[in-house]
């Protein structure tokens, strides 16, 4: 029963499961497996988000993914592939000097070309709003707070670089109802720069604030250490570092000998994580009222896998699936439908979120603004 009440789900449950869905994008440019992802996404996010400032820019990065999309096809037109194909628009070629061989400016536009500039272009968009979908669920400065204590550079860095966005959704709303009551007859140009200006001043304002607060809080400090401790920490990340990149050669090149495959995967994980740890102890740090990680979290981010998974699986048994030709239609089968509904699920597994301005029932009198 506790946990159908309001709370916030624990953000890396979100990003993992924003992750699984972008992992699915990613092994696949069926422009209906693409639109179904967004969808689930969309879903999602209506069903869980919460009233606070990040969870309005879903729609910003839905607009960025609209601009991917027809930019892509733009320069596909633009720098058109001398191939054949279905004519759709005769424009003439321009000629180009002979250092630019291989690259035609303009030239017939053909329906092939055409496909494959959406196709691209819908991933790299369908990329962008599972980030979205993750940022407007997960308060990023929560996922601060989860953060390995050897990370805590990179993920003050990181939490300031993806709270913009969120942060310039809520500047637009705020300076678009304070100009609205100021009024004004100022021109396109004149109204475009009033809009402008406030908008990317407070967003960058309120962003370097956050940076101000996490650095008074003490995040990225670390105390005292040895220098031989410092040398140990770095062989150790640098060794993982490097027998991952053997180990993923290994996977990817088929005719590399099967010792620096999983192996050399399964030891650079190991050295990674020995060097995490001992970086992580030298930053002294306490955590106050850390995020309960309870069964709707790994609910939330086993759905998100396992539609990677499903992806994953579908790109190696059904290509034909996964990538379909720009002369062909394209479809879906019974497991690619299934397997990407299942991202689905959060919207019923996951509890509602916490209201700023949720009325609780607390005893026989119901108080504003009070959560449980």
């Amino acid at each position: 029963m506790s946990s159908r009440l309001p709370r916030d789900l624990h953000p890396v449950a979100w990003w993992l499961w924003a992750l699984g869905l972008a992992g699915a994008a990613s092994l696949t440019t069926n422009p209906l497996a693409l639109l179904l992802v967004v969808g689930v996404a969309w879903v999602v996010v209506v069903a869980r988000r919460s009233d606070q400032p990040w969870s309005r820019s879903f729609r910003l990065y839905v607009v960025m993914g609209l601009a991917i999309v027809v930019v892509r096809v733009a320069f596909r037109v633009l720098f058109g592939v001398a191939a054949g194909g279905h004519v759709l628009l005769a424009l003439p070629s321009l000629p180009l000097p002979g250092w630019a061989a291989g690259v035609q400016l303009l030239g017939p536009v053909t329906r092939e070309e055409l496909l494959a500039g959406l196709y691209d272009g819908m991933r790299l968009a369908t990329l962008v709003i599972c980030v979205g979908a993750a940022n407007s669920l997960a308060n990023p400065k929560r996922l601060l707070k989860s953060v390995p204590p050897a990370l805590y550079e990179i993920g003050t860095a990181l939490v300031v670089t993806v709270t913009i966005f969120p942060q310039l959704a809520d500047s637009v709303r705020r300076v678009r109802a304070a100009q609205s009551l100021r009024g004004g007859t100022a021109g396109r140009v004149g109204r475009l720069r009033r809009f402008l200006v406030p908008v990317l001043e407070d967003a960058l304002a309120r962003s370097l604030a956050l940076a101000a607060g996490m650095d008074t809080r003490g995040y990225g400090r670390s105390g005292g250490e040895s220098r031989g401790r410092r040398w140990v920490t770095g062989a150790l990340l640098l060794a993982g570092l490097c027998g991952l990149g053997i180990g993923l050669y290994g996977l990817l090149d088929l005719t590399a000998p099967r010792v620096l495959a999983l192996p050399m995967v399964v030891l650079g994980v190991v050295l990674a994580l020995a060097g995490l740890s001992s970086a992580g102890a030298r930053v002294e740090r306490s955590r106050y009222r850390p995020d309960p990680w309870q069964w709707p979290e790994t609910a939330v981010a086993l759905c998100g896998l396992a539609v990677g998974a499903t992806a994953w699986w579908l790109a190696g048994s059904a290509p034909w699936v996964a990538h379909p030709g720009v002369d062909v239609v394209p479809v879906l089968t019974a497991p690619a439908l299934l397997g990407t509904l299942l991202g689905l699920a959060p919207a019923v597994l996951a509890p509602p979120p916490v209201l700023r301005g949720a009325t609780v029932a607390v005893g026989p009198r119901a108080v504003p603004g009070v959560t449980v």
